[in-house]
């Protein structure tokens, strides 16, 4: 029972690591996720994650109900908003991250799909947010994100019925990147993640931040915010080695500064 880090070759891999229950997380795993993404926000040698699940049957099912539904949160909890942040409730991550989903993804595990970037799922997992049918809401984002990533009609479906979809249709609706057999999840999620990490990382985690807080801006806004960022990384090392690489015919080597 833990919330596992691995970090290699620029890629943390974070596991939840409860299969014994569907990956469901109590408030010692929401912890421990919390702890997870601030050391990958705040770590220079992390370029990018992936987030899994131990076992073939769950990616994760959420918060563990018999924990949180039925012994809910002293009411003065209400307002520590910084507390215990998630990737999915107010951390900025700016750091790609891939979401590896090997089995079921509900609940919870729907709301931290929704706060990743990239996700790749096995060809047997299934998807919803079935609060409504436990008398609760998909929080920690599950409201707010839902109806920017699909379409407004699959989005309300998924919402106000709670009723699950499979991976293909997943995949259809745009919810996913792409679906493989189960034996070869997280190579492909790897694969995601070592082309992401060969890029220049600041580069990237500018791309991305630039790429969501415009979402919240209007068109003219956005495109100074672009103009501005990119003068900050034309005076970088990395793009100085993009250049010279372009020239010499090589890879480059990025050193995120």
């Amino acid at each position: 029972m833990s919330i596992d880090l691995e970090v290699r070759d620029g890629v943390a891999v974070v596991t939840i690591n409860r299969p014994e229950r569907l990956n469901a997380m109590d408030a010692d795993h929401y912890r421990g996720l919390s702890e997870a993404w601030i050391r990958i926000r705040d770590d220079i040698d992390i370029r990018v994650a992936i987030v899994t699940g131990a076992g073939e049957r769950a990616f994760t099912t959420g918060a563990d109900i018999k924990s949180f539904v039925a012994n809910p949160a002293d009411l003065s909890q209400m307002w520590l908003t910084q507390r215990d942040q998630l990737l999915n409730r107010g951390l900025e991550v700016w750091k790609p991250v891939i979401c590896a989903v090997n089995g079921l993804c509900l609940g919870g595990g729907m709301t931290l799909l929704l706060g990743t970037d990239i996700r790749v799922a096995a060809e047997h997992a299934s998807f919803s947010l079935a609060e409504a049918k436990r008398g609760v809401i998909p929080a920690n984002g599950g409201t707010q994100r839902i109806l920017s990533q699909l379409p407004y009609a699959i989005a309300m479906e998924m919402l106000l019925t709670g009723d699950s979809i499979d991976a293909a249709t997943a995949l259809r609706w745009g919810l996913i990147n792409r679906v493989v057999p189960s034996n070869q999840l997280m190579d492909a999620a790897f694969d995601y993640a070592r082309r992401i990490a060969a890029a220049a990382p600041l580069a990237v985690q500018a791309a991305k931040e630039l790429a969501i807080r415009g979402q919240d801006v209007d068109l003219p806004t956005g495109l100074r915010m672009e103009q501005l960022v990119l003068r900050l990384l034309q005076s970088t090392e990395d793009a100085k080695e993009g250049a010279a690489a372009f020239a010499e015919k090589r890879p480059p080597i990025y050193s995120g500064r």
